[in-house]
């Protein structure tokens, strides 16, 4: 029994000692990385995914990882950006790692010196769009697409493209009155983002709002909410629905219908940091590349549904699979400067102010 034991033992100890090596191809002073996020116990994340997507991350980081624990706190992404600047500026300490899906809050955050540098192991695996000042990263792929009910639309009512999304509320107003639906970009940052990016790539943009405020447009704050009044017939098309939730739910259910616009697809990447103030360092950094290793992108692409960034990711939902769909039609939108260019209050202002005397025709 006791030879039993020892070799149990051994085995253990064994096992132990490898979840605590440098990754293959890591430098080998990675090693003091890993001991001293081990001393340091757990690692504090801020995060717009919700806790549950989130647990096949938490969980395997954890295997690899048993001596540091994941505080993980799920948020909407304009709390998460407010609370995080509250307590950085109280001085009393923060989020250790910041992973959000308003890229440009993000990317704000960044500018505004609340990151700190940090050159990931992984960041040369990723494109060269989705690492900005080797301070941010970009760890998804996720498509902005159109959604439809699949019972009371049909034929050429499914917009393929944004020009035919445009066509068919302006001229078929009577039968989708009240019935479209898109973010609210006052209060989703997401939603404001896409129609920022849509001006850049869709010269009918005039035509679509016009569209909306013929028929009534709905708006909402929550990928969840529009999903669930487009399937039940509430709602009969939504515009620039995040495709990483809605396909998804489309295998499940029968109602929901998906578009990838055919002229171009914009794609959003959620974008992770560490907090300049971080309590917590060393863990944040074997969080950060954990989440973009070929390990963790697999998992981000499979048990969570989302689309890996990486490309050489074998998974259901892949940055690759989506290029291979759409080729030059897809439209990533890169983790830089250029995209905070709205969130100066007087641009923003400005950009909501047209965007409301488009829909009423006053402009």
């Amino acid at each position: 029994m006791y030879p039993k034991l020892a070799a149990f033992a051994l085995v253990v100890t064994s096992c132990a000692a490898f979840a605590q090596s440098p990754p293959a191809g890591y430098p080998a002073d990675y090693a003091q990385t890993i001991a001293a996020a081990n001393k340091e116990g757990k690692v504090v994340i801020y995060s717009a995914l919700d806790t549950k997507a989130a647990q096949p991350l938490i969980k395997d980081f954890n295997a690899l990882y048993p001596n540091v624990k994941v505080e993980y706190n799920d948020m909407n992404s304009t709390e998460m950006y407010n609370r995080f600047i509250a307590e950085a500026a109280s001085g009393q300490g923060s989020a250790d790692v910041m992973w959000s899906s308003a890229m440009d809050l993000q990317v704000k955050l960044v500018d505004d010196g609340q990151a700190m540098a940090y050159t990931s192991p992984e960041a040369a695996k990723l494109p060269t769009w989705a690492v900005y000042k080797n301070q941010a990263y970009g760890t998804t792929y996720e498509p902005a697409v159109f959604i439809y009910n699949k019972r009371l639309v049909t034929g050429d009512e499914i917009p393929q493209d944004h020009t035919a999304f445009a066509k068919i509320i302006n001229t078929k107003t009577d039968k989708f009155k009240g019935k479209v639906t898109t973010y609210d970009i006052e209060k989703s940052g997401v939603g404001f983002m896409f129609v920022v990016q849509d001006t850049k790539f869709f010269p009918g943009m005039k035509d679509l709002e016009k569209g909306f405020g013929a028929t009534s447009y709905k708006v909402y704050s929550s990928t969840g909410n529009m999903l669930e009044k487009v399937s039940s017939g509430e709602h009969l098309l939504g515009y620039n629905v995040l495709g990483s939730y809605a396909l998804v739910r489309a295998k499940k259910d029968p109602n929901l219908g998906v578009v990838l616009p055919k002229d171009y697809t914009l794609v959003l990447s959620r974008v992770m940091f560490i907090g300049k103030q971080a309590k917590n360092p060393n863990a944040a950094k074997l969080w950060t590349d954990y989440v973009l290793s070929q390990r963790g992108q697999k998992l981000i692409g499979s048990d969570v549904e989302l689309f890996s960034i990486r490309n050489d990711v074998d998974a259901e939902y892949t940055a690759a699979s989506l290029n291979k769909q759409l080729g030059s039609n897809v439209k990533p939108i890169p983790v830089s400067a250029e995209i905070v260019t709205y969130l100066d209050q007087k641009k923003r202002l400005e950009f909501l102010s047209n965007w409301k005397a488009a829909l009423t025709g006053t402009k």
